[in-house]
């Protein structure tokens, strides 16, 4: 019952008409200011109604995030299972714990790099592109790498 509610805020919450009713009701708080002399109630009303609905919405988003990730994963296992190549071990990787997580991406990332060594000729635009990744400057001849990249592959 939990999740049909949480998925029905959720999708509720990220419309524009709920930011847009959300903006009216502080404009309606700031203007009655005046008419309350900014007491410390009417300070406390926004405080109050603010303060449980980012409460609230904590659980809400947390159940979305936790529904979608497990989808996300269960997807991602199916396109591990079709493939013939791939590591079927990896399969419930997200229950491994930090440590042996750490080992196989070290793992990973040394036959990335003895991947990359072993590409005669585009060593040096690979490595262009991770240093233009690193910098975050976007590259002039970005377009130029992608557009080689495509006519080595066809």
């Amino acid at each position: 019952m939990f999740d049909k509610f949480s998925k029905c805020i959720a999708h509720m919450a990220g419309k524009s008409i709920t930011f847009a009713l959300s903006m009216l009701m502080i404009v309606v708080w700031a203007v009655t200011g005046p008419l309350f002399d900014f007491s410390d109630t009417w300070q406390l009303v926004i405080n109050t109604s603010t303060t449980i609905v980012t409460f609230l919405m904590v659980f809400v988003i947390q159940n979305t995030q936790n529904r979608d990730t497990e989808a996300l994963q269960l997807k991602l296992d199916e396109l591990i299972l079709i493939h013939t190549d791939a590591n079927n071990a990896l399969l419930d990787i997200e229950e491994l714990t930090d440590e042996r997580l750490l080992k196989i991406r070290e793992r990973y990332l040394k036959l990335a790099e003895k991947a990359r060594k072993a590409m005669p000729g585009n060593t040096s635009e690979i490595e262009a592109h991770v240093s233009e990744i690193e910098n975050e400057q976007p590259s002039e001849n970005r377009s130029d790498i992608q557009r080689q990249s495509r006519s080595k592959t066809t």
